[in-house]
């Protein structure tokens, strides 16, 4: 074997020990996996499984209170275990480095984003400011930053999530590193910026023929770009194999039932609801931010534009669209959390649009929002119980009927009854997003709104919480908005798709026959972007 042949990363036999009196002994228990040059290789398994641990201890970046008990980690041959922290900052960067998920947490907002890209050059090379300036204007360029020189002197705030996450890939790619870690890069990127990003890692991946570590838990990404797959359970890894093998012809069961859990993109049969009454209505619904100011004429920015809308009652409507297309500005002018510039959101003949704060609370309890972030949806200090309590006390419910009425939204969202004394941390993310429905449902709602709801949860777990919107949707004859950009989720559970560009909506109609025959460019645009959207996951597992 050649020295280039050799892998650039070897994990053998690593255990990672939690603290005393957590649920298991091992964060990862005796892992082995490598990663050659040239390869991508993907780590997939729900939360818990073990995925960022592993590769947080590549990078030396582990918590002080998880420690590495036994195995050795290989960077090009050099144990990163027994390196001290300064020989580790010295190999971050040069040797290997990392994107992370949310690009927004890793950039240092009161900096300048070329800033951020020389300070690597600052620490790890002996280059000139002239030199520097000169590689990171390379850098912004080869991963297809717009227009590199002005966009260095901009702020991360003032970047798309794509763009920002592209500035991340550049700072981990400015030294060559013989190791990439990619920890979730594309989970909250919508479906084209996210096959933009994919195309970049791969293609870059290519011309530098670096290793690269993929974590992520979408089957899609994986089916785009794994050359392998490792998969993992509770800190272990269950099953090796070529992406083809593990795709197609899982043997365990655990990746079995993770390949069955994944959405398909053949829409099931729903019924028509064009019968049912309608839930709510918006009639040219704008919303337009900037204007004219008392000092200088703002960029005007129109959020939306003339949206007609209607949602019936037992129907889920599903919203699709890149980030900036008007979707959560969509739902939030409908749960009047912001205010509509003009038109109308009629719930049957009210027009909730126009309603001072003080008309407008009694029709709060009408309709509801689900969130996307189940960590932030929930005060951390407050128990469950007092949180599903909280909405119907304040519209004039007793306690106790209050706390008897929770106990029942509990066990119908899949959760024990006894556990509302417990705070949230004490919950996994999937089971929080139960609660946080559980919390809408106690309101007793005609509307229910669900923004991008499930994009952060697990395959499985998601597949579970994707079965309880459906069902309650039909036990209480909801009206329900359903605002994602996972085209398999929007197939699986919407029964019509409205496509959002610009603001305005450019296709409407049925999920099956749009999935069928998609009309407008952007709608087809969009459905080729899907990561995946031509493999059929589950299908060997549920044979």
């Amino acid at each position: 074997m050649t020295h280039s042949d050799k892998p650039v990363l070897s994990i053998e036999n690593l255990t990672v020990r939690l603290p005393d009196g957590a649920d298991r002994r091992n964060a990862v228990s005796n892992v082995t996996l490598t990663v050659n040059p040239g390869e991508i290789v993907c780590v997939v398994g729900e939360s818990g499984s073990g995925k960022s641990v592993s590769s947080h201890a590549v990078m030396g970046l582990l918590p002080k209170e998880l420690q590495v008990a036994t195995g050795r980690i290989l960077v090009n041959g050099e144990n990163v275990v027994e390196k001290s922290p300064k020989e580790l900052r010295a190999m971050r960067g040069t040797e290997m480095a990392m994107i992370f998920q949310e690009p927004m947490t890793a950039l240092n907002p009161v900096i300048k984003v070329g800033e951020q890209i020389d300070e690597v050059l600052r620490i790890h090379t002996k280059l000139s400011a002239k030199e520097r300036y000169d590689r990171v204007i390379d850098i912004m360029t080869a991963v297809n930053l717009p227009d590199p020189v002005s966009m260095a002197s901009a702020y991360p705030h003032q970047l798309s999530g794509g763009q920002r996450q592209r500035i991340m890939i550049a700072s981990a790619l400015v030294l060559n590193p013989k190791v990439l870690i990619a920890d979730e890069p594309t989970t909250a990127l919508d479906v084209t910026t996210q096959a933009q990003i994919l195309k970049l890692i791969y293609e870059i991946q290519k011309s530098r023929g670096m290793g690269v570590l993929f974590i992520t838990h979408d089957f899609g990404v994986v089916a785009e770009i794994a050359h392998r797959v490792v998969v993992m359970r509770r800190g272990e890894v269950v099953e090796t194999g070529t992406a083809d093998e593990v795709l197609n012809r899982p043997q365990h069961e655990y990746t079995k039932m993770l390949m069955a859990a994944v959405p398909g993109t053949v829409p099931p049969y729903r019924p028509s609801k064009a019968a049912n009454k309608i839930g709510f209505e918006t009639v040219k619904l704008e919303k337009t931010y900037g204007g004219q100011s008392v000092f200088k004429k703002d960029r005007v920015v129109h959020a939306l534009k003339g949206v007609d809308l209607r949602v019936r009652k037992g129907e889920t409507l599903g919203i699709v669209g890149e980030s900036g297309s008007g979707k959560s500005t969509f739902a939030r002018c409908v749960v009047r959390l912001i205010d509509p510039t003009a038109g109308a959101v009629l719930i049957g003949t009210e027009d909730i649009a126009r309603m001072s704060q003080r008309q407008l609370k009694p029709n709060r309890k009408r309709i509801q929002i689900v969130f996307q972030d189940p960590y932030r949806s929930l005060n951390p200090r407050v128990s469950v119980g007092q949180s599903i309590i909280e909405g119907p006390m304040n519209f004039g419910v007793s306690e106790t009927a209050a706390l008897a009425k929770a106990r029942d939204l509990m066990a119908l969202v899949g959760l024990s009854p006894d556990a509302l004394d417990r705070l949230p941390h004490q919950f996994s993310g999937g089971q929080r997003q139960r609660i946080c429905i559980a919390r809408a449902l106690a309101m007793e709602p005609e509307i229910l709104i669900a923004d991008e709801s499930v994009s952060a949860l697990d395959v499985s777990i998601q597949k579970q919480v994707l079965e309880l919107l459906d069902r309650v949707r039909e036990e209480f004859n909801l009206a329900v908005l359903f605002i994602t950009h996972d085209l398999r989720v929007a197939a699986q559970v919407c029964d019509r798709i409205a496509v959002m560009h610009r603001g305005e909506v450019v296709e409407l109609g049925e999920t099956a026959a749009m999935f069928a025959n998609p009309t407008h460019e952007y709608t087809r645009a969009l459905f080729d972007a899907a990561p995946g959207k031509n493999h059929r996951f589950g299908q060997v597992a549920a044979v």
